[in-house]
């Protein structure tokens, strides 16, 4: 894997000037791609879709289908339509959040239905329908915990972008579907899924990562890392009782991420892998008072990103939505502005 440059530390540069170099240095993004693919690629094996048949709710059809993700990884879904809908329709992917499955989607998802569009979601790794449980988050963090002391695995991030990957090859393959129109939305953990699988894969054509962009490596040089790792403190607590550490700082940090999701804080941080989307159309929507995307950080990826838009011209392509005196969450209003940003550049 190419090496990164090396670059001051973030006490030492204003946030404009971090966030040019992270443009600058990554300007056509094609090694930072190329190195995020190796990380995550693995054995293509057949998709072996199985979809059940489609069952009806509020009018709407409902289709329960699985895939292949890799040889061990079979990935669940829903895929919602309307059964008046002729044609190939744009379709627009749901990422959930940590805990969540893909039965927290269907209310946004029958609203994207009314809007034109067909909506799927998927349950992330270790969630959902691939826990023992069916709920909750306890076996993805055991599955970092894994990670940490080397399993080989990436479910912490990087893992599930493979997974994206190989769902939008089973989209590709229905002929009710538009490839070329194709979007993704995603919730804290599955933002920040959405913005790294947008990164790397060009057929996601219109993003709105939500509650996500963020620098880790801002974040854990000023002290703003809490809030992040506290989705899955338990595995951060057993890796620096591993590591025989006391009270972690911002270095264990580090090494706790080079482990379960190598790169995040570096290479494949928000303000070098949030510009590779540019041209495509992307809607960030943040709390303003969120403490996992601390403004600091969320500057850097911002001011990357808007350099890379102006450059390609596509200012207009790129908005943050910054919600006023709201912290981890995603308000009402701003559901109805991500799902006109879908129509506005889908086109349903």
């Amino acid at each position: 894997m190419r090496q990164p440059t090396p670059r001051p530390t973030a006490q030492f540069l204003p946030a404009l000037a971090m966030a040019a170099l992270a443009f600058a240095a990554n300007a056509d993004g094609a090694d930072t791609r190329a190195d995020f693919l190796k990380l995550i690629d693995r054995p293509r094996v057949p998709l072996a879709p199985e979809v059940q048949a489609a069952s009806s709710t509020d009018g709407l059809a409902h289709l329960a289908f699985t895939y292949s993700a890799d040889a061990t990884n079979r990935v669940p879904g829903i895929l919602i339509k309307s059964p008046a809908a002729t044609g190939r329709r744009p379709v627009v992917i749901m990422l959930h959040g940590t805990g969540g499955r893909k039965e927290d989607q269907p209310a946004f998802m029958a609203e994207l239905v009314k809007d034109g569009f067909i909506a799927v979601a998927i349950d992330g790794r270790y969630h959902g329908a691939r826990s023992k449980a069916g709920k909750g988050s306890v076996e993805y963090v055991e599955a970092i915990l894994r990670a940490y002391r080397g399993s080989g695995e990436h479910p912490f991030f990087f893992d599930p972008v493979w997974d994206v990957m190989r769902l939008i090859d089973y989209l590709e393959t229905r002929d009710d579907i538009d490839p070329k129109r194709i979007g993704m939305i995603g919730f804290s953990k599955g933002g920040i899924e959405a913005y790294l699988a947008a990164a790397v894969d060009p057929r996601i054509a219109v993003a709105v990562p939500c509650i996500s962009i963020e620098s880790f490596r801002w974040a854990a040089e000023n002290n703003s890392w809490q809030s992040r790792i506290g989705t899955v403190q338990v595995a951060f607590d057993a890796a620096a009782k591993d590591a025989g550490i006391a009270k972690p700082d911002s270095d264990f940090v580090h090494a706790f991420y080079s482990k379960v999701a190598p790169g995040i804080d570096r290479e494949f941080d928000g303000p070098t892998m949030v510009p590779l989307i540019a041209p495509r159309p992307l809607l960030s929507i943040n709390g303003e008072i969120d403490p996992r995307t601390p403004k600091g950080g969320l500057d850097l990826c911002a001011d990357a990103t808007r350099a890379a838009y102006k450059a390609a011209g596509a200012d207009e392509k790129f908005v943050l939505r910054i919600q006023h005196k709201t912290a981890h969450k995603v308000n009402a209003d701003s559901l109805v502005v991500a799902r006109e940003w879908f129509v506005r550049w889908l086109k349903p």
